[in-house]
């Protein structure tokens, strides 16, 4: 193999391993109603395709509930053994901090719980909207408003809607809620009516598959590396 072409295909080599290893963090269309979610930190997450089943599914008229009608919902789910599956949940929206919720300070940067920018996979609904998604909230870090805001990449969902959607998560009488629309997670009442989203647990990523990939291709590297300074 010419010089020229070995250092092409070398390169093409490590942009493909770059990929695979990239892949990691990915949302799975599973084809059969649920979209698998691969996070940043390992965990993955089986969410519903449809981002509004509880009324396409004629569940609900509008899919708009209160919280605890949403957990109605989800109870429904789970009784009736939906898609094999019997542990469909709200998303959480658990302390940034991971230990205790802080509603004051900066509520831009995405370092308290109320606020903008929230990039934790501890808040599945901000996590979804800002790191899976690639969306963009209505204030920047600093506060400064931003163009092209909003639920502008739906990913391979269906029916996620820019509004507010519950999370299973209380704080005091309130519960959590994120807004698609602006990008915000804040506190709501659970009497007021929002759309629903079911998620369950679906384990942590398995690292074999990704070191086989890197193991297999750097040996292959390194003997074509070989072959250049040969030629």
């Amino acid at each position: 193999m010419k010089k020229p072409h070995l250092m092409i295909f070398l390169f093409a080599l490590l942009l493909s391993l770059s990929l695979a290893v990239s892949a990691i963090a990915s949302l799975q269309d599973n084809s059969d109603g649920t979209v698998t979610q691969t996070r940043s930190d390992g965990s993955m997450l089986m969410w519903l395709k449809d981002a509004n089943y509880s009324k396409t599914s004629g569940y609900d008229a509008d899919g708009r509930m209160t919280w605890v009608q949403a957990q109605g919902w989800i109870n429904y789910l789970n009784s009736s053994g939906y898609l094999g599956y019997s542990d469909w949940r709200l998303p959480y929206a658990l302390p940034v901090n991971g230990t205790s919720y802080v509603i004051t300070g900066n509520n831009y940067d995405g370092s308290i719980d109320y606020g903008y920018n929230i990039t934790s996979p501890d808040s599945e609904l901000a996590y979804m909207f800002y790191t899976e998604l690639g969306n963009t909230g209505r204030y920047d870090i600093f506060g400064q408003p931003q163009t092209g805001y909003g639920l502008s990449n739906r990913g391979p969902f269906a029916g996620l809607l820019s509004s507010y959607y519950w999370s299973g998560s209380e704080y005091g009488s309130s519960v959590w809620v994120f807004n698609n629309s602006s990008g915000v997670q804040v506190l709501d009442s659970k009497s007021n009516s929002r759309n629903t989203w079911a998620v369950r647990d679906a384990g942590m990523v398995v690292p074999e598959p990704v070191s086989s990939i890197l193991f297999i291709s750097g040996g292959t590297f390194l003997y074509l590396m070989r072959r250049c300074k040969k030629a």
